[in-house]
């Protein structure tokens, strides 16, 4: 399957969707911190309902420690800056879907680390600032699913 990462997520209910996502897909939730609230505050329960405990959930102290976890996969991050449309991407079971924080997207550090074929947007109306972060995920996680024949899933 594939590794969905959370740079310094924000916003619990976001996470809990995702969690509950992964624990649907059979995807990996990273999560990178700083995050911006406790993993037991009420609100992330509710939104990942009793999924937490199915989802495979795994922290890193920084990004350093996220990028040394997963070794030599390949990394897409999504941004507004990015050029290539996600359904351009050629996925591949054991990617990293990247996503950062919602109110400021990923930095540039870690954007310039990254190829431009490895920096995905989806596709908007000009004036548009982006997608909720779970909404986000979940298109490209189906995305990278669909590409693998939605593999494992009934």
């Amino acid at each position: 399957m594939f590794n969905i990462a959370l740079y310094e997520p924000e916003i619990p209910p976001n996470t809990g969707n995702i969690m509950r996502l992964c624990a649907n897909t059979g995807c990996n939730l990273h999560l990178i911190h700083p995050l911006g609230f406790d993993l037991e505050e009420k609100k992330l329960r509710r939104a990942g309902m009793d999924y937490r405990d199915m989802a495979i959930v795994k922290e890193h102290a920084n990004f350093e420690e996220f990028l040394e976890s997963i070794k030599d996969q390949n990394i897409y991050a999504l941004t507004t800056k990015g050029q290539c449309g996600y359904s351009e991407a050629q996925f591949k079971a054991g990617d990293v879907l990247l996503f950062g924080p919602e109110t400021r997207g990923l930095p540039n550090e870690v954007l310039s680390s990254l190829s431009e074929n490895q920096k995905l947007r989806l596709p908007m109306l000009a004036d548009s600032r982006s997608l909720n972060l779970s909404n986000t995920v979940a298109i490209v996680t189906y995305e990278a699913l669909r590409q693998q024949g939605f593999a494992g899933l009934a």
